[in-house]
């Protein structure tokens, strides 16, 4: 192993703070007095590709292959480079690593790396000699038969590595093979709970599951988010899954309103005679029990149950959404309706018949054609 000089050593560990200007000053200093360092330019390198300037890290990694030319330090460095910069690609990319394998066989992220290249130009070179625009999974599994072999290297050598299983996981799911594709994800949180993308991935399979409900789906994308609260995938999500609890509540309004109907008797039945009106006090007001008993058990006690960061998610969607918001006014105005319907003395039919409806058609008409829509 190459001993590193004292200031490289220290200049790590700025990296690893991700102090990266003070680390890159001083390695600065450091190769002025000694340009042939080999790990320092290698640093600087990662100095600057951290800092998001791939072309000054490409310059360093070749300044430390022409000092040695079959560094794998510095020929790893050179791949990441290149893929950064926009004018160069993973097909300039793919021989450098190849180098690399060849130099180190026994590092994982050599071939984790390589085999990520390999897949992404394998698909390009089997699409240009085909003209094909979609490739069907069974092709790509031939197509990416090579990179399967290189990551299974990759994972055996380094079975706690993230980085190999995302590409595992990217070949596998381009195969069409769900279960790996289950297993790895599986296996990605395992190593890193908080990993957004696997986790995103396998919140969505639990929410979407045959017999999930809304308001469970919303407790498990709010659980998601809650290990991975920059997940844009997650906070769809459980938009979605808030928005399917709102809409659930337009029934609840709508049952209320039948009621109210019922109650009133607005619509002859052949055969049966319609109670007299206006309905007694009494009547009235044991409207409001079984309405009451709706509204605490179909959605006060089902909100109360949701995590706190459902509750807020539904306060933060009324504000941002309009067809949230559109929800809830329509269950309002037909709440509106059957209560005017059920608690006014009424002593012709006409009028409450005419609040029915009112409150009955505008939500119906749209209860099916907003399901599709954006929350």
């Amino acid at each position: 192993m190459t001993t590193l000089h004292p200031t490289v050593e220290r200049a790590q560990g700025l990296i690893e703070l991700e102090r990266y200007d003070q680390a890159k000053a001083l390695l600065g200093q450091h190769l002025a007095d000694d340009p042939g360092d080999v790990r320092a330019w290698v640093k600087v390198g990662y100095c600057h590709l951290n800092t998001q300037r791939p072309e000054q890290a490409l310059e360093a990694a070749d300044q430390a292959l022409e000092l040695a030319p079959e560094d794998y330090g510095a020929l790893i460095l050179r791949a990441e480079a290149l893929i950064r910069v926009p004018s160069r690609s993973w097909r300039e990319a793919e021989p450098v690593l190849r180098e690399a394998v060849r130099i180190d066989p026994h590092h994982w992220y050599g071939y984790a790396m390589l085999a990520d290249a390999v897949t992404r130009m394998s698909v390009v070179r089997y699409a240009q000699a085909t003209g094909a625009r979609k490739i069907e999974h069974h092709e790509f599994e031939h197509v990416s038969r090579e990179a399967a072999d290189l990551v299974s290297v990759a994972l055996r050598l380094g079975p706690e590595e993230v980085y190999a299983h995302e590409v595992a996981e990217r070949i596998a799911g381009f195969s069409g093979h769900s279960k790996v594709v289950d297993q790895l994800e599986r296996a990605i949180l395992r190593i890193d709970p908080t990993h957004s993308q696997a986790l995103a991935a396998q919140t969505r399979k639990a929410a979407d599951a045959p017999g999930v409900k809304a308001g469970r789906a919303a407790d498990l994308y709010a659980g998601g988010l809650a290990a991975a609260p920059d997940s844009e995938a997650m906070q769809r999500g459980l938009d979605q899954a808030t928005y399917r609890m709102l809409r659930g509540v337009r029934w609840l309004a709508l049952l209320c309103l039948g009621l109210a109907g019922a109650m009133t008797d607005l619509f002859a039945v052949e055969g049966e005679v319609q109670r007299e009106l206006p309905l007694s006090l009494g009547q009235r007001l044991w409207y409001l029990v079984p309405m009451t008993a709706i509204w605490i058990v179909g959605a006060l006690l089902r909100y109360r149950r949701r995590r706190t960061g459902v509750r807020l998610n539904v306060q933060s969607l009324m504000r941002r959404g309009r067809w949230a918001r559109l929800v809830v006014v329509q269950a309002a105005w037909s709440m509106l309706c059957a209560l005017l319907i059920a608690q006014v003395p009424w002593t012709e039919r006409l009028l409450p018949q005419v609040l029915f409806w009112a409150g009955l058609t505008p939500t119906f008409a749209t209860i099916w054609f907003d399901r599709k829509k954006a929350c």
